[in-house]
């Protein structure tokens, strides 16, 4: 995805309240929690630094480089459960991420800045549309934005509907992706079921064809796009978790068909 330094760790200011909606001022917690926001954030970083550079990765799907070569920036939009293999592969390319203000969005966007992403202050039920602004700015300043799109607390697998909205008003196309992991650690207990990678593991990221919203679409187009593009996510999804459970040949088929799709 594409970088931009100068905007890479730059929030935007907060704001005070008008509705729920616009509200991306940072809730107050008691000395113990936020002591906690620094040490969560740096164990997850270290932690990333540990295994990132052991991972390897195969794409399978050309459509983002595609689109990238033409200098198009993107509305990705990915499931929370591979967020952790994610923040490694698009390091430091400058992606502008949704991130809410609550608790978790505080020590995420500690960890993500550290890796080189911008962050837009916001989440489905609280500041959304504001940081769908912040997103709109970014998008005309070429940079790629990006959405956990069944965050920041679920439920798991239902998208929302931030990317076709943004997709809509800003006439960027939507990229949807997952990535898959031959080992790792499935955390049971979280509503995302967020997978780790083992050190020294394969990953995949299949991607699937770009999703483009007509900025004259009316509610029932957007409906329509936005099934479009809980169907890719789901298929993605399925492909990538499955993948090394597959045959060489099943494999090599989908890689085929993938590269031939437009």
């Amino acid at each position: 995805m594409q970088s931009d330094p100068a905007h890479a760790n730059v929030a935007e200011p907060e704001a005070d309240a008008v509705n729920p909606h616009y509200d991306t001022r940072l809730p107050q917690y008691s000395v113990w929690r936020r002591m906690q926001i620094p040490v969560i954030s740096s164990a997850v970083i270290s932690v990333l630094h540990a295994i990132g550079p052991t991972l390897r990765f195969e794409t399978v799907g050309r459509y983002y480089a595609a689109n990238h070569a033409q200098g198009v920036p993107v509305v990705a939009a990915f499931w929370h459960r591979c967020i952790i293999p994610s923040t490694w592969y698009w390091r430091n390319q400058g992606v502008v991420v949704m991130n809410t203000t609550n608790f978790d969005g505080q020590w995420t966007r500690r960890v993500i800045e550290h890796f080189g992403f911008g962050t837009a202050q916001g989440s489905s039920t609280r500041g959304g549309l504001r940081g769908l602004a912040v997103m709109a700015r970014r998008l005309e300043e070429g940079l790629d934005v990006a959405f956990t799109i069944d965050g920041p607390r679920g439920p798991r697998y239902v998208a929302k509907p931030g990317p076709v909205m943004l997709a809509r008003r800003s006439g960027r196309p939507i990229y949807v992706f997952h990535i898959g992991l031959d080992r790792g650690y499935t955390i049971a207990k979280a509503w995302d079921l967020m997978h780790v990678p083992y050190p020294f593991t394969r990953a995949v990221l299949v991607e699937a064809p770009l999703i483009h919203v007509p900025q004259d679409a009316d509610a029932e187009e957007m409906a329509r796009k936005h099934a479009e593009m809980q169907k890719e996510l789901e298929r993605v999804r399925d492909i990538a978790e499955s993948w090394f459970t597959m045959s060489d040949e099943e494999r090599a088929k989908l890689r085929t068909d993938t590269n031939q799709e437009k």
